[in-house]
């Protein structure tokens, strides 16, 4: 009987174990995340989450985490569908092939738009990404999803455009916006190439479905929005930051000592040195 009461009081007194210890760990950084998005994160969410702030954690440990201290996200909600095909669409050709990469400023350029909730409604937001810089150089929110909302994020991202050798290609996904003859033709008396991904394939357009989903979540999913102008004034703001201080994984560049992420307006810079560069060398 004493032996069983020394084993019971040793098992009491024993220090955590190391999978124990990681695991009050890895659940404190799973609430702060599931806090942050004020409860809104499932576990697939929050597993991404983790790992895009460095914590190395598997799927199924969140999972398990999760449901073990009853930890949900929250279940589907109403959703629009913003990739409707036109009447009579402008064809295009797929110019980008999803090769998501380019060699200068304004040589290529996607758009995509998505929608967000506010206590006001539906507001629906355009984008315009430059694949070289990942900035993001137009964009408009409107509380509609007419054509007019994507022609003036374009014409947003045509006053900033630089002139280049080459020309520029603006690709799209086939959503009766980006299709109209409207916005074909504005394309056009720009001197751009249209050039469009298959409809309902996001992969055609996955840049800038991802720029979007990292928008989403950094700032949009955080939040309740009460009016569309504070969801404006709050993305005034966050571009302002995402172009100027927002490092890139993708955005890499061999300094000194080290391999370095840059910010879009970094790498804008680190391009126009290296055009001025190379323009002092003698031919």
């Amino acid at each position: 009987m004493s032996r069983f009461v020394d084993a019971n009081r040793a098992r009491r007194t024993r220090p955590p174990s190391a999978r124990a210890l990681r695991d009050a760990w890895l659940l404190a950084g799973i609430r702060r995340v599931h806090e942050g998005s004020n409860g809104v994160y499932g576990q697939l969410k929050i597993w991404d989450e983790l790992n895009e702030t460095g914590v190395r954690v598997a799927r199924c440990t969140v999972e398990r985490l999760m449901r073990g201290n009853g930890l949900v996200g929250v279940g589907p909600v109403e959703t629009r569908k913003t990739t409707l095909p036109g009447r009579a669409p402008r064809a295009a050709p797929d110019l980008v092939r999803r090769d998501f990469t380019a060699t200068r400023p304004d040589a290529v350029w996607l758009s995509d738009f998505t929608y967000v909730r506010t206590w006001q409604g539906w507001a629906y937001l355009a984008l315009v990404l430059d694949v070289h810089t990942r900035r993001i150089v137009g964009w408009q929110l409107a509380p509609h999803m007419r054509q007019s909302l994507v022609r003036d994020a374009f014409e947003m991202a045509l006053a900033a455009r630089l002139e280049h050798d080459g020309g520029l290609v603006t690709h799209s996904d086939n959503g009766s916006q980006y299709t109209s003859y409207e916005y074909t033709e504005s394309l056009l008396r720009a001197g751009i190439a249209p050039s469009r991904g298959r409809t309902g394939t996001a992969l055609d357009n996955a840049m800038a479905e991802s720029v979007i989903a990292t928008l989403k979540r950094e700032l949009i999913g955080r939040y309740s929005w009460k009016t569309r102008l504070d969801l404006e004034l709050a993305l005034v703001s966050y571009i302002g930051w995402y172009n100027a201080r927002r490092r890139h994984r993708s955005l890499r560049h061999r300094g000194e000592t080290r391999m370095r992420r840059l910010t879009p307006q970094q790498m804008l810079e680190l391009f126009n040195q290296q055009t001025t560069a190379d323009s002092m060398v003698p031919k």
